[in-house]
């Protein structure tokens, strides 16, 4: 929750927080990995073997011999969260891992024979499943809505942005959801990290949250810590320092009173069940990733951003008329 409220990266972690292979299993789960393929799993093991050579070759890094000689990729992550003399070099392998792994996907996506229509149903339908899950469990939400940025948006957009780099537009993709009330944001947050967004590839510094404050709810949850380690004192407390934030720059557009909880994170997608087995490279694996934005709010401040200057027709109308400036304007 730090990475996806304050924008941090997760490589600059120096622990995780995984407790048993349960939790480990779910978190690669998120991120397309089936704990009960050996497939998967030889995968896993071809990147931690890259990493390690990566780290050797590049560093001489002193991983140590658990490590090195080639601990479970799935035991990493383990490793990385209990104190001891393993965990520094497992951070550092599974941070290196998860480079490798993006890299990966992102050249994937562009050597396969899919359109991008083809990939973001994908993310529609992967999305709207869990969605449609957690209402059946009872979890309070009431609205969800998905949309693709039109082709005349997309245009309008990279003519009123200084940088017109196609690459850096991060909501071609976007999901809403609107919860009963403010105390519902966390929760709904909480799980969907769980089931669908997996924390390491939410994008560092796109974050705006103006609605959840992070640190009551740290607090909150340090007091629930305190309670547990009275109950299990044989676990240590190792809370790093809280990081500056590294929210995203408020769109310019957008009206001082507009308030939300946006986030964009790089979601993992199987394309093995989308092309031939026989088309997919060996060596690429079988994820690719795809932008996607988050848009988050409570009933009444959804319905307070709908009205007078915060109003999305008041966004575009701003948004609109710098554009006609720029193109109209002959300054170098």
């Amino acid at each position: 929750m730090r990475l996806l409220l304050r924008g941090r990266s997760v490589i600059d972690w120096h622990r995780l927080d995984f407790q048993d292979h349960a939790a480990v299993d779910r978190f690669l789960r998120v991120n397309e990995y089936d704990p009960d393929s050996p497939t998967d799993m030889s995968r896993l093991d071809y990147l931690r073997d890259e990493a390690v050579d990566y780290l050797l070759r590049t560093f001489q890094f002193p991983l140590t011999d658990a490590v090195a000689a080639g601990a479970p990729a799935r035991d990493l992550l383990l490793m990385a969260s209990r104190q001891s003399d393993q965990q520094r070099s497992a951070c550092v392998v599974l941070k290196v891992m998860h480079i490798i792994n993006h890299l990966a996907g992102r050249e994937l996506m562009v050597r396969l024979p899919i359109s991008d229509d083809e990939v973001f149903r994908a993310v529609e339908l992967k999305v709207m499943q869990v969605v449609e899950e957690l209402r059946s469990n009872g979890l309070p939400i009431d609205e969800f809505s998905w949309s693709r940025k039109p082709r005349d948006s997309l245009i309008t957009k990279l003519l009123a942005k200084r940088s017109t780099l196609a690459a850096q537009i991060y909501d071609k993709l976007r999901f809403r959801l609107i919860v009963p009330n403010h105390q519902d944001l966390f929760p709904i947050l909480t799980v969907l990290t769980r089931q669908v967004i997996p924390f390491n590839y939410i994008i560092p510094g796109a974050t705006v949250n103006h609605l959840v404050s992070l640190e009551k709810t740290i607090r909150e949850y340090e007091r629930l810590q305190a309670l547990e380690q009275e109950l299990r004192p044989e676990r240590a407390a190792h809370e790093e320092a809280l990081p500056e934030s590294l929210e995203a720059p408020i769109n310019e557009f957008s009206a001082n009173n507009y308030r939300i909880v946006n986030f964009v994170a790089d979601l993992p997608v199987r394309v093995d069940s989308i092309v031939p087995e026989d088309q997919l490279p060996q060596d690429r694996g079988h994820v690719v990733f795809v932008l996607t934005e988050f848009q988050l709010a409570d009933r009444a401040t959804a319905e307070e951003n709908e009205t007078g200057d915060s109003s999305h027709d008041a966004y575009k109308t701003r948004q609109k008329a710098r554009v006609r400036t720029r193109l109209e304007s002959g300054d170098e």
